[in-house]
């Protein structure tokens, strides 16, 4: 058994003094300020998330390559560069886990497909080389749908991702297996990856925060269309602090991406507390009827109303002029998809999900007209925001339309009564953010009467990630939505609901490795 993807006998043994159970449940920043001032070792950190995925992610599924034994190694060896005064990097001895589309060197990298079940790439991808760089150490890899198509985490190589909160629900997509892992206490930081939602609505889904950075924000490489903006990669976290310090990790300019912001990832690190007071905030609760939007999402997020105009804001219902969002976001993305995947399902297509398999097809019906109408409406939609951002500072929105939803479905069909046509059309409150380029983060924003997290879409203008992330966080320390951690009323499959202390425990399942 190959000691990078198998759990050796020394990593299962019990640490002489365990570690304090706080241990899973610091803040990222709270940990490095431990581990820099040698109160705890890296060993400890890395030790006592190995014994929490251990501990809790057989139900839940989110990790699904463990390296244990590896990641011991390596924080050996980061306490030892600490011991000899050696630099150290902003996160040094952090365990982290990497979604599992994001390629790995010497860890296997499945992309949720049986036809990549054991691929094993030769290099890391640049967000995970930045990752590393900085300090952070490897656990192993979070589950995503069949090639991240879709925001519900299920695959054919390691079945579906539960939610922590309820374990009959869906962790949302595609960075589902990221949310659940962090909600749980599993790691403290996670990479992630989003065209039409796939940080936001886990994040939301999962009680966690996700930021779907600008485009160029956090360049990307490989990429087979490096001048896309439609896709994007960046960071999720269990606080908005956090989430900037990983942020301040992965962005920055990078001569292999041609899109790649000047701005130095640093701008990021420093402190988020800024007096919100006098803000213009736009609210919409349905993107001006443009998207169905379910009940109790609506009776959660009106409360964020409130909190931003006890916070000194100005608060106004208004939405940007969204015309061709939809066309914009669904050409790209069936481009994209044919472009990256279009000869693997010539090949393969009968070994792969029928909707993804439909949308790389619509793809290859594109025309040069199609393309060519997007790039227009794109260009239109860009400028009609951008003067919507004249009069406001930010525009806060549902994350998501639907609370997390019952795991047996693909995708909700319908969202207050109203039909859903396909796996997309549930997620416009995220996906039309997305055709507009403009950053946007899903934070904590409470719970349905029947204990489902909701998260607060807050968008800023292009570029303006840092406005949007001191924003969240003015929101997240009046409210705390995001300090209620699973247990806490969590449902299991049997329907059984677990008690504040209680834990959702280990089912006998473990990693696969």
């Amino acid at each position: 058994m190959s000691p990078e993807t198998h759990r050796s006998a020394e990593a299962a043994d019990a640490h002489p003094f365990p570690p304090p159970p706080e241990l899973v449940h610091l803040t990222a920043r709270e940990l490095a300020v431990r581990i820099r001032t040698r109160e705890v070792s890296a060993r400890e950190v890395v030790r006592a998330h190995l014994d929490r995925i251990e501990q809790v992610n057989g139900p839940v599924n989110a990790v699904v390559t463990l390296v244990a034994e590896r990641a011991l190694d390596e924080a050996h060896a980061a306490d030892e560069t600490a011991a000899r005064g050696g630099p150290l990097g902003p996160l040094h001895g952090l365990p982290v886990a990497h979604k599992d589309t994001h390629d790995t060197r010497g860890i296997r990298t499945t992309y949720g497909t049986p036809l990549l079940a054991d691929n094993v790439p030769a290099r890391d991808e640049l967000i995970v080389e930045r990752i590393r760089a900085a300090g952070a150490i490897t656990l192993g890899k979070t589950n995503v749908p069949e090639f991240a198509a879709g925001s519900h985490t299920v695959n054919p190589v390691f079945g579906a991702t539960r939610n922590p909160y309820d374990l009959r629900r869906s962790a949302g997509g595609s960075s589902g297996g990221a949310a659940a892992a962090l909600a749980c206490g599993m790691h403290p930081l996670a990479d992630g990856s989003d065209m039409g939602g796939s940080l936001r609505n886990p994040a939301s889904f999962c009680n966690v925060v996700g930021l779907r950075p600008s485009p160029g924000r956090v360049p990307s490489w490989p990429e087979t269309a490096p001048w896309s903006t439609m896709a994007v990669q960046g960071p999720m976290a269990r606080t908005v602090a956090d989430a900037a310090l990983l942020l301040s990790v992965v962005a920055g300019p990078d001569p292999r991406s041609p899109i790649a912001l000047e701005t130095p990832g640093s701008a990021f690190g420093g402190p988020l507390e800024r007096d919100p007071k006098g803000l213009r905030i736009a609210w919409s609760p349905d993107l001006g009827g443009a998207v169905p939007v379910d009940r109790e999402v609506r009776d959660v997020l009106a409360s964020a109303v409130t909190v931003f105009a006890d916070l000194g804001c100005v608060v106004e219902e208004a939405c940007p002029e969204l015309t061709g969002a939809d066309e914009v976001f669904r050409t790209f993305r069936a481009w994209q998809f044919h472009l990256a995947l279009g000869a693997l399902v010539e090949s393969a297509g009968d070994r792969m999900k029928p909707s993804l398999v439909h949308n790389v097809r619509q793809g290859r019906a594109l025309t040069g007209v199609d393309l060519e109408r997007a790039t227009v409406l794109q260009g239109r939609l860009f400028h009609r925001v951008r003067e919507f951002f004249d009069r406001y500072d930010a525009l806060i929105l549902p994350t998501s339309q639907v609370p997390p939803f019952p795991l047996e479905l693909e995708y909700p069909d319908n969202v207050e009564g109203v039909p859903m046509k396909d796996y997309l059309e549930w997620m416009r409150s995220a996906y039309l953010v997305s055709a507009t380029g403009s950053p946007a983060l899903s934070v904590p924003a409470g719970f349905t009467p029947g204990g489902l997290p909701v998260g607060l879409q807050i968008v800023g203008p292009h570029r303006c990630d840092l406005r949007v992330l001191r924003i969240g966080h003015a929101f997240e320390q009046a409210t705390r939505h995001g300090e209620r951690r699973p247990g806490q009323g969590v449902t299991r499959p049997d329907g059984r609901v677990l008690g504040r202390h209680e834990s959702f425990g280990a089912s006998g399942q473990e990693p696969r490795r």
